[in-house]
């Protein structure tokens, strides 16, 4: 055995320790997921080739973390076992070829969603709930079933009276997480690192009201003690969980074999994004209770069930550099430019920095090590700095006093923490301004993108947003990557936009605090651009939704002498300066299927944008939420719908298909 080897391991042994500790007790991971999964796979692969090397205290030998101190200890009657993971399919034709060696070739699967949250036990005694506990260290946890108590999914008393104790996960939606953080961003408080840590968290605290405000949720996926004489499969046991009323993810599957599994990570790799939690993998079972018996368990997992766990969506790179953009409203944002790396799937060169109160908060420094997040379609941002891990050499980073494209002194507003360049002719302004005007939820210009764009704006053939309006067909001809046809589909897309009802006018001018919702409210309330541009501060704050901030930017506004002109040159241009939508204050459920009803669209439409169609919901005086509940009236399911669709069967709401959906537009 090579000599360096024990000292190697017990490195290891720290560092899992410590990032363990982090992670489990303090909430608060100083390395993403990626890097701890990396060190535990090396430590496995060590003491699998020198079994002399395994020893009592190490983190291969754990189940998971301690519990915390300022709660109840609860011991679990039957240990909450930890997971193990596989990263790839040939690991889970392994786990599948152990499995049928064991138990003989006639097994089948269920494939679950492996919630990224906190693992807990609930125990209900003659149908009424008595104790929540979280996992701990699968032996031993903490009591939190005054917490508990404030999720909502969660009945309190089930409707027979069972003796049973059902385990799951308690987990932080997305909007609920996004909510949070951006109350304590406000607050100035440190920021959840991801919903997960959120959810830990929430359910730790010692104040049950602070939980409540969470909004957390359950998903319930095995139990404990159960009657076992008539449950024989674990896809039976789902069933019977769910019919006492308790919260089942929906998204479970019974699979006949391992092309059946592979399938379903597919299908859910896929949709990752789109679910309304976080995942960050998929759990595979046995399905026969009898064959789980027979395959037995290790120290620490089953045998019987594996987590093949996604692509890494935090990585380790480095902040070679800062560069700052000025937006549309002038607000000066900070970039991360970082060395290359691939995260789930993508490959991220810049992240977000927000402002430089966050840059300072972090302690970035140019030539940190640093960990990137990214989930979704959303910007990947710069989670944390590996501190234990600089030179010496990093420097650190100070905000521009004046403004990178004109020059002209920034300045900080009151009550603002962002930089600002308030230069009304910089052309950083006009050009993200005449991209905002040209996008999708205003004018929706198509063909007219961000580089098309600057190319107008840097060659002077625009200059604001009725030169738009002025553009010829030599004009456009002899830019880069211009044929006829695209000319023409572009000139046609213009001239269309004339034809916009007033909201999406007012939305692509830019006003300051008017987004599209408040473009609409405004819209329908004054019905003209000439009716709007009169309106007094009281006229203004007397619409719903229209505080005093907004008026006061709109007062502002139109009193510009410049904006007058401007106005001006799209009225003779033939802009439409009206309202062309329905009024629903004057509409009836007899004028529209969708008056008064609450609405959630799920999954693509082909024929129309979801912003397209959440617009022509609100016109014909419908409500477009983001999540089913037992108030939705009308679920719109486009292609891939997904857990949306299944919680709107569970609940019996009216579903529409596209087709369906269309024909009640024309009505």
């Amino acid at each position: 055995m090579d000599d360096n080897l024990p000292s190697r391991v017990r490195v290891l042994h720290r560092q899992l320790n410590q990032y363990s500790y982090e992670y489990y007790v303090k909430d608060n991971p100083s390395v993403p997921d990626s890097e701890y999964d990396r060190l535990m796979q090396e430590l496995i692969k060590l003491e699998e080739e020198h079994p002399e090397l395994i020893t009592p205290e190490s983190p291969t030998q754990r189940v998971g973390g301690q519990p915390l101190k300022a709660f109840r200890k609860v011991t679990h009657d039957i240990p909450m076992l930890s997971l193990g993971d596989v990263f790839s399919k040939e690991e889970l034709l392994d786990f599948d070829r152990r499995v049928r060696q064991a138990v003989g070739p006639d097994v089948t699967y269920v494939c679950e969603l492996k919630i990224d949250g906190l693992a807990i036990s609930l125990t209900y005694e003659k149908g009424r709930f008595v104790l929540g506990a979280t996992r701990g260290d699968g032996v031993t946890g903490e009591d939190i079933t005054n917490n508990l108590r404030t999720v909502r999914s969660l009945p309190l008393v089930l409707p027979e009276e069972e003796d049973i104790e059902v385990r799951g996960e308690c987990y932080m939606p997305k909007k609920s997480f996004e909510k949070l953080n951006e109350a304590r961003r406000q607050n100035g408080e440190a920021l959840f690192a991801n919903p997960r840590n959120a959810a830990a968290g929430s359910l730790r605290q010692l104040d049950p009201k602070i939980t409540a405000k969470r909004r957390l949720d359950v998903f319930l996926y095995s139990a404990g003690h159960f009657d076992r004489d008539r449950i024989q499969t674990h896809d039976g046991l789902l069933e019977y969980i769910r019919k006492l009323g308790l919260p089942v993810n929906p998204e479970s599957r019974r699979c006949r074999n391992m092309q059946d599994v592979f399938d379903y990570i597919e299908e859910y790799t896929e949709k990752r994004d789109s679910l309304t939690y976080g995942i960050d993998g998929i759990v595979v079972k046995v399905d026969s209770m009898a064959q789980q018996a027979e395959l037995g368990h290790t120290v620490k997992s089953p045998r019987w069930m594996i987590a093949y766990k996604f692509p890494a969506e935090e990585v380790v790179s480095t902040l070679e550099d800062i560069e700052v953009r000025v937006g549309r409203t002038g607000a000066v944002t900070p970039t991360a430019v970082l060395t290359p790396v691939s995260v789930a799937g993508t490959t991220v060169k810049r992240a977000t920095l927000h402002n430089e109160d966050l840059i300072r908060e972090k302690d970035l420094r140019i030539g940190d090590r640093v960990v990137i997040r990214k989930a979704g379609d959303i910007i990947p941002e710069v989670v944390n700095v590996l501190t234990d891990r600089r030179t010496g050499a990093e420097k650190p980073f100070t905000m521009p006093t004046r403004c990178p494209e004109c020059g002209s002194g920034l300045v900080r507003l009151e009550d603002e923490v962002a930089l600002r360049c308030i230069n009304p002719k910089c052309p950083a302004l006009i050009r993200e301004g005449l991209i905002h005007f040209v996008s999708r939820n205003a004018m929706n210009i198509d063909g007219l993108g961000e580089k098309v764009v600057t190319q107008l704006f840097e060659k002077q053939l625009i200059h604001d947003v009725a030169d738009l309006y002025q553009l010829k067909y030599d004009d456009l001809i002899a830019m880069e990557r211009m044929g006829e046809k695209s000319v023409s589909n572009l000139l046609d897309a213009i001239t269309h936009s004339k034809q916009n009802s007033l909201e999406r006018l007012l939305f692509g001018l830019g006003i300051r605090y008017i987004g599209s919702k408040a473009a609409l409210v405004l819209a329908r309330a004054f019905k003209t651009m000439d009716r709007l541009s009169e309106a007094s501060m009281d006229d203004l704050v007397a619409v719903d939704e229209i505080g005093e901030k907004m008026a006061d930017s709109l007062v502002a506004y139109f009193s510009k002498p410049e904006v007058a002109a401007l106005i001006g040159e799209l009225k003779a241009a033939g802009l439409n300066m009206s309202y062309l939508g329905p009024d629903p204050q004057q509409m009836s459920a007899a004028d529209s299927p969708f008056s008064g009803k609450t609405v959630v669209l799920t999954g693509k439409l082909e024929s129309m944008s979801r912003p397209d169609a959440k617009s022509e919901i609100e016109k014909r005086g419908g409500k477009v939420t983001g999540s089913v509940s037992a108030s939705t009236d009308i679920v719109v399911a486009g292609e891939a719908a997904g857990s949306k669709l299944s919680k709107a069967r569970d609940l019996g709401v009216d579903i529409w298909d596209e087709t369906r959906f269309l024909e009640a537009l024309k009505d």
